[in-house]
């Protein structure tokens, strides 16, 4: 397995310090190897199918009327100051 030198925030060294003496995992080496592969894993993209997502299909079909202009809201709010 290969090894790799990583510089760490202290807030970062703390929080996994408090995960393993809360027995989250059963040492350090473990902690990090598992956290570093859950953000892997949260970034891991399917090379094969380039798909664009809902969300950018959507993003210039919304039409003007589905569109909510934000001085028009509900709900007013006092913020104190007054024309």
């Amino acid at each position: 397995m290969p090894k790799i030198e990583v510089s760490l925030p202290d807030r970062i060294e703390n929080e996994i310090r408090r995960l393993v003496e809360q027995d989250e995992f059963v040492n350090r080496d473990q902690a990090v190897e598992e956290l570093l592969t859950m953000g892997v894993s949260a970034y891991d993209v399917e090379e094969d199918e380039p798909t664009t997502g809902a969300a950018e299909e959507d993003m210039f079909s919304q039409t003007v009327e589905d569109q909510q202009d934000p001085a028009m809201q509900d709900e007013p709010r006092d913020d104190g100051y007054t024309f």
